[in-house]
């Protein structure tokens, strides 16, 4: 017997669980949904990268290492943007969505603006905490949204354009950073409103900043979707799940629900570096200027490595429909091999040139499950914890690839060759590492998640 403490997962066939019979699934409008949480996640990148392309202005303003920028780029955003997403994510799972993705951007907005004020890394740190804090709501709220927006079959498709923002938000930062990095950097100090005159590297973090306002606007035209997949007590309607439930969900399925979060450890551990510290590789070893720089690497990002999300979703897709059910593993393995074998060496070619072409095969592969796996888990979970998986998802990823990717660069330039023009072997080192245990973790997930998937087709998935 059915019990509320033993929910039923619901099919597609229940009215009341799937959304049909109060409303008609509306591709157009989930579309135009997703270009608005695509915007909002790309303000957000903008937000989190710029910091890439003031490192030498910040060393100098503020006396800082090539591991305390690590800590700025990594562990200051990462530490509040992980533990917040747990409390988030379970509002995700039982609040409006829109209302919670409208007030973290405000958040968000604000303390990158206060990072322009900062007088002492202790400061900059804290202020790059309060941007995480604020970015910590939008991820679990959105996923949940567009797992209700779109079938099943373009879950994958969707989240990976979704994560386009993450690339475009960065391309910006890197294009217009840098154009605003070289042209204040022939005016030393810039006099403000409330501020009054500030180094000009500062003003950075107000241009990027402010317009955040506007995307939390431009979120209020969501409209809370009906939620689809949802468990069911004994009555046969949705029942809300207690954070017990989530994690005997959780558990049901731990196999996947530590594979592929600590399989994208490793992919975003490389992910994470290459942004962090490929702009200040080619500043310190090539000798080019922001800008240059800036421009480089956004066109990269835009034309290699949106691609590979799209085709990584698309690939997922379509082996999902053709009934290979573990289409997002397969997508991440293939996404380690090509990791190791372009990104590890990029950054070790004396020729610039060449290095610019191994990080655009590079970041394609690389970029290839970004989307999926987030899908991925999505797919085997019931609405109620839908929220929460991707709080624990993005708690696990960003406390570790977030964290890792900047640090271990700057670390190993600081405390092993104690030269910071060896950044490029640095930034090898860690890529190669983590490609290969990314490589590993997945392997060891394609039959659990293969399993998994079948549980939630059976409806089985909550039964003891």
């Amino acid at each position: 017997m059915t019990t509320a403490t033993q929910p039923e997962i619901s099919g597609s066939e229940n009215p009341e669980a799937s959304g049909k019979g109060k409303e008609k699934p509306n591709l157009r409008y989930a579309w135009y949904v997703l270009a608005i949480l695509t915007g909002i996640y790309m303000c957000s990148y903008v937000d989190r990268q710029i910091l890439s392309l003031l490192v030498p202005s910040i060393k100098k303003d503020l006396g800082v290492s090539d591991t305390q920028i690590g800590l700025l780029q990594g562990l200051a955003f990462a530490l509040f943007y992980t533990f917040m997403g747990l409390p988030l994510g379970r509002l995700a799972d039982n609040c409006n969505r829109r209302n919670i993705i409208v007030a973290s951007v405000f958040v968000w907005s604000i303390f990158t603006t206060l990072c322009a004020a900062t007088k002492s890394f202790f400061s900059l740190f804290l202020a790059r905490i309060g941007v995480g804090v604020g970015e910590a709501g939008l991820s679990p709220g959105a996923y949940s949204l567009i797992a209700d927006f779109f079938p099943k079959d373009r879950i994958g498709t969707a989240i990976s354009i979704y994560y386009f923002g993450l690339f475009f938000g960065s391309s910006l930062a890197l294009l217009v950073g840098g154009i605003t990095v070289d042209a204040l950097a022939r005016t030393p100090t810039i006099t403000v409103p409330i501020l009054g005159a500030i180094a000009s590297w500062r003003v950075t973090f107000l241009i990027v900043g402010l317009p955040g306002l506007l995307f939390a606007l431009l979120a209020f035209t969501i409209r809370e979707p009906v939620r689809r997949n949802l468990m069911l007590g004994k009555d046969l309607k949705p029942v809300k799940t207690s954070f017990r439930e989530a994690f005997r969900q959780m558990g049901r399925r731990w196999q996947s629900m530590v594979g592929i979060p600590v399989g994208m450890i490793f992919q975003s551990t490389c992910n994470f570096a290459v942004m962090a510290w490929v702009p200040t590789y080619f500043l310190r070893v090539h000798g080019w200027t922001a800008a240059q720089t800036g421009k480089a690497l956004a066109v990269i990002m835009i034309a290699f490595a949106c691609t590979g999300m799209y085709v990584g979703g698309y690939l997922s897709d379509r082996w999902q429909k053709r009934g290979v059910s573990d289409g997002p593993v397969r997508v991440a393995l293939i996404s380690a091999v090509g990791i190791f074998f372009f990104l590890t060496p990029a950054t070790l070619i004396s020729d610039a040139r060449i290095t610019l072409c191994l990080l655009a095969i590079g970041m394609f592969l690389e970029s290839f499950p970004m989307g999926t796996s987030v899908a991925a888990l999505q797919i085997i979970f019931p609405n109620q914890v839908r929220g929460q998986v991707a709080a624990v998802f993005l708690f696990v990823l960003n406390l570790g690839g977030q964290t890792m990717g900047p640090f271990f660069p700057g670390f190993f330039n600081d405390s092993v060759f104690h030269n910071e023009n060896m950044i490029g072997v640095s930034l090898s080192l860690t890529i190669g590492a983590a490609s290969i245990l990314m490589f590993l973790v997945f392997l060891a997930s394609v039959r659990p998640y293969r399993r998994h998937y079948q549980m939630m087709l059976d409806g089985e998935s909550s039964r003891a």
